[in-house]
């Protein structure tokens, strides 16, 4: 938590909204609304505003993109284009880069940035952060300032996924005087500066009148967090805010989809809500468990129970927007039969399995079906439930004390990450990581080739159960230009919003 504690991860979290990426309209060309302010409703507030030392996607969600730049980042479609880079070159090795930074950026701080700050950004990833996506920067090298405008980075190893990882939350450029309070008062060059944080209710953001770039449209944002679906609705319903930016009771869509104040996008993100197996588990250890809980669950009749149908069966880690995507629903279909076959075979007919949800929407109504499903082949699910993020990220994510849970893991391309015997999942598997490190390392239809077995890897192996992908549903006051069809970023891009 797609995904959501980075959720971690993970993700988790997540779940969010995420992103930006195919979008309705753009500020492009539009002037700043000097008294213009916004509001949205969002589910997974941050723990903290620290993503060096914090799980969850909600936080990236909030600031990257708007709060902090990168070097580079994301377009609508997914390709890496310049943002505090303007330029960048590769070496025949495919191991130094060597960037052209913007003359004209300054921190919030009023400090400048230049290619110094880049440095110490970058090697603050692997010295200072703590969380779990920071090994994407083990393979740099170096890097150095060679002017204030010009920064190389090298690399020990060619890496296809160096470059993407900077669009993400690792790539965020911080000030070298500005990362004292990053948990409370984040430093960034980008389009917004922090305001306020009322903890349980919300966060402002303020245009940035130094903003080196195009300057956003809307003055002030507030991104304002709901734990209970119906109150989200209502919220907009009565004006109180202008954007739901992830619904959380797809069923009651009808009430807005009828009327014409209000506008219904409807796309897909990368959040993959996951089943997720403590591997390290005894009982998971024995790959026939693994694959009877996912011949027990009916995915489709899953999806349309706790989501009314919305989202995307995909069957692995990589969803559609992905160049290695395959649909690989075909590998585990529904056959309770088997199931039951295969947990008595394994001697675990009778198992008790702890379900560990966090409080989120999609994962306490799925929990309850996943439940009823896997009783029906003979397993005992408990099910307890856990605050998000702050007990979940604890006990599940980072303590591990867990046997299943459910997470929306929105963390682009995040296969590596989240199945790795260091990480929440517990799963430690040679050939999956034989299959990731040659994608890493060779041309792109090797990439793609290698990315494809190891989806298939984790698929056939059980290391989890992929529900279904969050879809992207929106809904909004029809005046509200910019908001993206598809999530497939970590960011909610606000500098794209116009009335």
């Amino acid at each position: 938590m797609k995904s959501l504690a980075a959720a971690l991860v993970g993700s988790a979290a997540l779940l969010a909204v995420a992103a930006c990426s195919a979008g309705s309209g753009t500020s492009s060309g539009t002037s700043p609304g000097a008294d213009q302010s916004l509001a949205i409703g969002l589910v997974a507030e941050p723990a903290s505003l620290d993503f060096t030392t914090t799980d969850g996607a909600a936080i990236p969600q909030a600031l990257l993109g708007n709060i902090y730049n990168g070097l580079v980042k994301q377009d609508e479609t997914g390709k890496i284009v310049p943002d505090l880079a303007k330029s960048w070159t590769v070496s025949p090795d495919r191991k130094t880069y060597t960037f052209t930074l913007v003359d004209n950026a300054k921190f919030t701080n009023g400090q400048q940035f230049t290619a110094d700050d880049a440095v110490f950004s970058i090697d603050r990833v692997k010295t200072a952060w703590t969380t779990s996506l920071k090994s994407a920067m083990d393979v740099v090298q170096t890097a150095k300032a060679v002017s204030p405008t010009e920064l190389q980075v090298t690399l020990s190893k060619p890496s296809n996924d160096w470059l993407f990882r900077m669009t993400t939350r690792i790539g965020a450029m911080f000030s070298k005087t500005g990362v004292d309070k990053l948990a409370t008062d984040p430093v960034g060059t980008g389009p917004y500066k922090f305001s306020e944080w009322k903890r349980g209710d919300s966060i402002v953001l303020q245009r940035n009148a130094d903003y080196w770039g195009s300057k956003p449209y809307f003055g002030q944002v507030t991104l304002k967090y709901f734990k209970d679906p119906t109150a989200l609705n209502n919220a907009l319903l009565t004006g109180t805010i202008n954007v739901i930016g992830t619904v959380q009771a797809p069923e009651a869509l009808s009430q807005f989809t009828g009327n014409d104040k209000y506008q219904v996008i409807e796309g897909t993100t990368n959040g993959e809500v996951l089943l997720s197996f403590n591997n390290s588990r005894p009982v998971f250890k024995d790959i026939r468990v693994r694959q009877a809980i996912r011949s027990a669950i009916n995915h489709q009749a899953l999806m349309d129970t706790c989501w009314a149908g919305r989202g995307k069966l995909i069957g692995s880690m990589v969803p559609p927007t992905d160049p290695w995507y395959e649909d690989l629903t075909g590998i585990a279909p529904y056959d309770q039969a088997k199931a039951k076959s295969l947990l008595q075979a394994a001697g675990a007919t009778g198992a008790t399995l702890r379900l560990r949800l966090p409080t989120l929407p999609y994962a306490t109504s799925c929990g309850q079906v996943v439940k009823s499903q896997l009783e029906q082949a003979g397993l005992k699910v408990q099910i307890d439930q856990l605050e998000f993020p702050a007990a979940w990220l604890t006990s599940v994510l980072k303590g591990g004390d867990y046997d299943m849970s459910i997470i929306s893991h929105v963390e682009p391309r995040d296969l590596r990450q989240v199945f790795n015997a260091k990480y929440y999942t517990k799963y430690d598997d040679p050939t999956l990581k034989q299959y990731l490190d040659a994608a890493d390392a060779g041309d792109e239809a090797t990439q793609i080739a290698e990315m494809k077995k190891a989806a298939r890897r984790i698929s056939e192996q059980a290391a989890a159960d992929w529900l279904f992908l969050l879809p992207n549903l929106i809904v909004a006051d029809k005046n509200i230009q910019g908001l993206p069809k598809n999530a497939i970023t970590e960011s909610f891009d606000l500098s794209r919003l116009t009335r």
